[in-house]
């Protein structure tokens, strides 16, 4: 998977094109993920305990992984993701468009 929790991501295609958010969830199973902002869908509610009236709340839905793609961490562009070994010995990814190593 290249996408990971916290990267910081733009969404390609769909009806949130063009948010920008970070990543809150991946969803490994089902090749999706939840992007802090975008894919808002509104879900109906009882009455609960957290929520005691009840009523219509907002939330991010999952999204597909091919439908995002990552944000170049020094040109601020969408790039795909590389993976080589580093100094160290350990694999990290990287950006392609510029090279920059993902934290």
């Amino acid at each position: 998977m290249k996408i990971k929790n916290g990267d910081l991501v733009k969404v390609i295609a769909g009806n949130a094109k063009g948010v920008q958010g970070k990543v809150l969830r991946v969803i490994k199973e089902t090749n999706r993920a939840v992007v802090e902002g975008a894919n808002i869908v509104k879900k109906h509610t009882k009455p609960n305990a957290a929520n005691p009236n009840g009523g219509i709340i907002e939330k991010e839905a999952a999204i597909h992984i091919s439908n995002i793609a990552l944000i170049d961490p020094k040109s601020g562009e969408t790039t795909r993701v590389g993976r080589r070994v580093n100094a160290d010995g350990k694999i990290v990814r990287y950006a392609k468009k510029s090279g920059e190593e993902i934290k």
